[in-house]
């Protein structure tokens, strides 16, 4: 069990290493082309039944940090690529943005 949660981690951990770019180019390109919100919803989804799968199991807690990590970072894309809707629909800006 525990080396199948090292690399559960490791896998997870490189996961994570892509999204700040992802998230990077969401914020700079002000746009949501290239990007796909069934894509982003379905990662949000499996990383939520990651962390349900270690509450249920009552074992290897420390499993919840890289998965809440990992869902942070997508939450974030996803607000990054609400935002960017808005500015390619010519939506009124929100959150003070200019």
């Amino acid at each position: 069990m525990f080396w199948s949660n090292v690399f559960e981690t490791a896998m997870l951990l490189c996961f994570a290493a892509a999204w700040p770019a992802s998230i990077y180019k969401s914020w700079v390109s002000r746009t949501r082309k290239g990007k796909r919100l069934a894509f982003m919803v379905i990662v949000l989804i499996g990383y939520m039944a990651g962390i349900t799968k270690v509450l249920v199991s009552h074992s290897a807690i420390y499993m919840l940090i890289p998965y809440t990590v990992n869902t942070t970072l997508v939450a974030c894309d996803l607000v990054l690529y609400y935002r960017n809707y808005r500015i390619d629909e010519g939506l009124p800006h929100f959150f003070g943005e200019h």
